[in-house]
């Protein structure tokens, strides 16, 4: 694989992690998710786990950056899960609560990572 196509996949991560956000503050505000929680917990149903956990060259899979953002990754997709569950039950509080705890937390340790990851390719 080469940088170009990684770099698009990390920016394309970046893009839609970033939306998970207003997806699951309109979940909780509407008591209801267009995904069902138990399919947001698996990490590899998104375009970026599809691509995170398909064919790919087995040094990517070996290195730091991949081992790291593919933990991080399946720990964001637990969080929102439970976002998800939360909302769905009508516990608005406990759901903000998580979203703006835990959530957030994973998020920006997710999307940190992406872009260590981004900025290594540009080395």
């Amino acid at each position: 694989m080469d940088h170009a196509e990684l770099d698009k996949e990390i920016r394309a991560a970046v893009a839609a992690h970033d939306e998970w956000n207003r997806r699951l503050t309109t979940a909780i505000n509407l008591g209801s998710c267009t995904t069902a929680p138990s399919d947001i917990a698996v990490d590899d149903k998104c375009a970026f786990g599809q691509w995170l956990y398909g064919d790919l060259d087995e040094d990517l899979k070996a290195g730091k950056p991949y081992q790291v953002t593919k933990r991080l990754h399946a720990d964001f997709h637990d969080v929102a899960a439970r976002v998800a569950e939360l909302a769905e039950a009508g516990r608005k509080g406990d759901a903000y609560a998580l979203l703006d705890g835990e959530y957030s937390q994973k998020s920006s340790k997710l999307l940190r990572a992406l872009t260590k990851w981004r900025g290594e390719l540009e080395v």
